[in-house]
């Protein structure tokens, strides 16, 4: 059985590039993410397509708008039977409120399972200078606490996050609260355009519930073997 702690990330932009990757990882990855690349080049039915691979989707899209539209946003995508959904926690409590209410309305009215709902806080590929940049005067992580906390009071079931700030938000929300966590660099893999990276055993040992992986694996020469030295990295924590 695959480890669902591990979320692959589908960062291509095509049907065929994302059919391979799912096919060479086989029955070690149950877990994908689908961003915007793969959704607003294919819409939905990447995600009905991995449905009926039994696969799990998290699909990325970071909805943020006024309250109204992302609620209602989020109940056209409740079709798709994802098992995680986003918005961004910079759309303030009333937003959020908006979309946990709405998503469970739906899921129920329907008679289907409610996905998660989590809430993006800041972007791993901001760092001090970025976030400076924008106006903000407290510390990132100051930050991204303060929007965990509102995300929980919300009524959401966790948030995006990345591992530089996973121990807190676990200690402030509790063992129950769903931390995904981007920003995941094995050992000796670049880190790219992200700022805020930790290793797969170390995100877990900082409270992370899930990590999603992304280049360390679809961009490795064997995305197999990539994924299995991730799991073997977390089955030692």
């Amino acid at each position: 059985m695959a480890d669902e702690r591990l979320i692959a990330a589908l960062d291509v932009s095509t049907r065929a590039e994302a059919e391979k990757l799912v096919t060479q990882l086989g029955e070690r990855v149950g877990y994908y993410k689908v961003g915007m690349e793969l959704f607003y080049a294919l819409g939905g039915d990447i995600v009905t397509w991995l449905k009926g691979e039994r696969k799990k989707v998290f699909l990325d899209l970071k909805l943020h708008d006024i309250p109204n539209t992302v609620g209602n946003g989020i109940c056209s995508l409740l079709r798709l039977r994802p098992d995680i959904l986003n918005v961004h926690t910079a759309g303030g409590l009333r937003m959020m409120k908006a979309a946990a209410e709405a998503l469970h309305s739906a899921a129920a009215e329907a008679d289907i399972p409610c996905p998660k709902l989590i809430g993006v806080t800041v972007l791993t590929s901001m760092d001090a200078e970025d976030w400076a940049g924008l106006g903000h005067t407290e510390p990132v992580a100051d930050s991204v606490l303060r929007r965990a906390k509102l995300a929980q009071e919300a009524g959401l079931d966790g948030v995006v996050a990345s591992p530089a700030e996973t121990a807190e938000i676990r200690r402030a929300c509790g063992e129950d609260f769903l931390i995904v966590t981007p920003g995941i660099r094995p050992a000796g893999v670049s880190h790219d355009d992200q700022r805020r990276v930790m290793t797969p055993a170390g995100a877990i040992r900082s409270g992370a519930s899930q990590i999603v992986v992304g280049r360390a694996i679809y961009a490795a020469e064997d995305p197999r073997a990539a994924a299995e030295a991730v799991l073997k990295e977390m089955e030692a924590v």
